[in-house]
């Protein structure tokens, strides 16, 4: 559409060390209508090091959306009738504000949230609030390891393993590298789906014959063995424990201080637009 002003246009800029030079007036290098596309608004648009050819490109491609968009639009305006008209810019207009106060609220909530959430009010809420937090699935607590079938001290892990004791932490430092895979920390509360990616030789068929509390498995795997002990597990629309819930419970606690102080800061705005006299409601 402007090609052959566009290649003129790169001829004089090009050959100066930068592709564009600021001009002392705004020099036109397209025009749709009465609208015009002004050099200064492409110069942000060739990376330096560009070629010549692929700034035409670049460039000519850039025009061409320009002007299709200002052909559009006058289209647009031409052939939707008034109505629709109204409409749409009373959503652009509705759209400006919302993104206007959203930005502004954000600003004046990062700039006063205070995001310590103590542990007694997450205990609290968690405490008034139970039965908001019921499981979706089996939760459930164990540990477990994955070693070699031969390994020379495979009885003695699999002994301190299944009557683990406060003071065998040391022994599991030594060995813990030499498993295949482990978790032996059982405090944890973990979803089903988990178990199952780590656990393969479980699935959703036989689940019922491992996923017992307080259950201990040995199960052959090839040249290795997996040892497992179930501490405790939790039904489908159980009440969730408080542990697996922290982090939720303090994500709501916040979301709840930000309502409620953009809820205080739209309060006070308003009254003191009402105070000020430069809010007031004719009946």
């Amino acid at each position: 559409m402007f090609q052959k002003l566009t290649s003129v246009l790169f001829l004089l800029v090009l050959s100066s060390c930068s592709y564009f030079k600021e001009e002392a007036k705004p020099e036109a290098i397209a025009r749709v209508g009465d609208s015009y596309l002004y050099r200064s608004e492409i110069v942000e648009l060739i990376p330096e090091g560009t070629s010549k050819e692929d700034s035409v490109a670049i460039v000519q491609s850039y025009i061409d959306r320009w002007a299709t968009q200002k052909l559009l639009i006058k289209a647009a305006e031409l052939n939707i009738r008034k109505e629709r008209q109204i409409e749409i810019d009373n959503l652009v207009l509705q759209y400006k504000t919302d993104l206007y106060t959203k930005a502004y609220l954000e600003e004046i909530v990062s700039n006063q949230l205070d995001t310590l959430v103590s542990e007694t009010e997450m205990r609290n809420y968690y405490s008034d609030n139970k039965e908001n937090f019921r499981t979706n699935g089996v939760l459930l607590r164990l540990r477990y390891l994955h070693l070699p079938k031969d390994h020379p001290k495979f009885e003695t892990i699999k002994s301190k393993f299944f009557d683990r004791k406060k003071g065998d932490a040391k022994f599991w430092e030594t060995y813990q590298l030499q498993f295949k895979s482990s978790a032996l920390n059982d405090s944890v509360w973990v979803e089903m789906n988990q178990v199952y990616r780590k656990l393969p030789f479980i699935n959703p068929e036989n689940r019922e014959n491992y996923i017992v509390s307080g259950k201990s498995i040995q199960y052959p795997d090839s040249l290795y063995v997996y040892l497992v002990k179930v501490s405790a597990v939790l039904d489908k629309n159980e009440i969730s424990p408080y542990d697996y819930v922290k982090p939720t419970l303090k994500e709501l606690l916040l979301n709840k201080r930000k309502l409620d102080l953009i809820k205080k800061f739209e309060k006070d705005i308003t009254d003191d637009a009402i105070k000020n006299n430069k809010y007031e409601v004719y009946r």
